[in-house]
């Protein structure tokens, strides 16, 4: 198992600050979210992504994955085709820098004019886009990871829609909370996602109130988002890809600074693994 971090926890960080970040406190990797404090956009700013990927690499510093806006829930034929698109010029860009993944979102059921689309209709929505790009994906090995998040929180849909994609070169990003937040457990996201999951988002939240669905991230361990189990099972199921914290500071300026939140997740994602490897 190795540790990572997006840089959406330190939107304010430069290139040379991240890297030195991971180096000096134990990480073994990094996930680009954000660039100078910006979502990368894999055209306009390859040249950057190219220059972060190498001083990297210079510092013995991995790139687990590249994160993009993509999600394929939209109504218009043409809007999806134009996501499609969007991915395909991440998979040139992922295979240009010699990084193995690509994040995507499905994205949310959404309404917008006229009725709103069914479970199944949005799920072919995303299978369809994502059947689209997997030849491109596998013709230069980057994986394509479908997220549980939005409408796709769920393991089980994910697991669905994958079922259906049926391409080696698409899997899943297990997110530590929007499973749990739809109540699936540790085990019943790895049983659902099996061969598929090839990436994993930690975090920790809880609610403003009980009872009440609007949380609060917190540092690991502090909140209600049994991420402990979640490691130990990822450990008992011998689990040897890649955990990224994903400190969400660029979305929620609130958050405690880069400074204090990833030297924490750092040191208490480490002793977790250390005692269950342990016993």
């Amino acid at each position: 198992m190795k540790f990572g971090f997006s840089t959406l926890a330190c939107p304010f960080w430069s290139v040379e600050q991240i890297v030195d970040a991971a180096a000096h406190l134990g990480y073994d990797g990094v996930e680009w979210r954000l660039l100078n404090g910006n979502v990368i956009d894999p055209v306009a700013g390859r040249e950057q992504v190219e220059q972060a990927v190498r001083q990297c690499r210079q510092r013995g510093i991995g790139v687990c994955a590249l994160d993009t806006s993509c999600r394929f829930n939209l109504r218009a034929p043409h809007d999806r085709e134009a996501q499609v698109t969007s991915l395909l010029h991440w998979i040139e860009l992922a295979h240009a820098v010699e990084v193995p993944l690509l994040r995507v979102f499905g994205g949310a059921n959404q309404a917008g004019e006229g009725p709103v689309p069914s479970e199944d209709e949005v799920n072919s929505w995303v299978v369809a886009a994502l059947r689209a790009a997997a030849p491109a994906a596998a013709r230069v090995g980057v994986t394509v990871a479908l997220e549980t998040h939005d409408a796709f929180s769920s393991a089980r849909r994910t697991a669905t829609v994958l079922r259906e994609v049926s391409s080696a070169h698409v899997g899943a990003l297990w997110d530590s909370h929007h499973p749990y937040r739809v109540g699936e457990t540790a085990e019943e996201v790895i049983d659902a996602l099996g061969p598929h999951l090839v990436h994993v988002h930690v975090k920790d939240a809880r609610r403003r109130t009980p009872g009440n669905m609007d949380w609060q991230l917190v540092l690991l361990g502090e909140g209600e988002v049994p991420v402990r189990e979640q490691l130990q099972s990822l450990v008992r199921r011998q689990y040897q890809g890649w955990v990224c914290v994903e400190w969400e500071k660029k979305w929620h300026p609130e958050l405690v600074e880069p400074e204090v939140a990833l030297p924490q997740h750092i040191a208490w994602l480490k002793q977790v693994v250390e005692e269950t490897s342990a016993v």
